[in-house]
């Protein structure tokens, strides 16, 4: 069983920036890919940025410039800097670890943290 755990949601003024964690535990392999998703009210949950084992990374193209996606693969961690928060960016944020092939795909998420930016 793979367990999720993040850290590091709150209150922010316009401008500021938040610090995300996910602690994932439990039986994980090791070639695998670390995200971060959100969920806006009445919105679809959307990807973020994800970063695999090989520590390439990509971003939406809404926090390009302004979220930095890393990893600390031997302690499973995965963080998101977010600098220059927007209200837009106001969401539950949710961490995602998945591995497998597109015909067997294993997929774990967190129990999400809330990002509140205010204007």
């Amino acid at each position: 069983q793979v367990q999720l755990v993040e850290s590091g949601g709150g209150l922010v003024q316009a401008g500021g920036s938040l610090r995300l964690s996910c602690a994932a535990s439990g039986s994980i392999f090791s070639i695998n890919v670390m995200g971060w998703y959100r969920q806006a009210p009445g919105k679809e949950r959307e990807l973020v940025a994800h970063i695999p084992s090989g520590d390439s990374t990509a971003y939406a193209d809404s926090v390009k410039g302004r979220f930095t996606i890393s990893r600390d693969s031997p302690k499973n961690m995965v963080y998101l800097q977010m600098n220059n928060l927007k209200p837009e960016d106001k969401a539950v944020y949710y961490c995602n670890l998945n591995w497998g092939t597109i015909h067997c795909r294993y997929d774990y998420w967190g129990q999400g943290t809330q990002v509140t930016v205010s204007s």
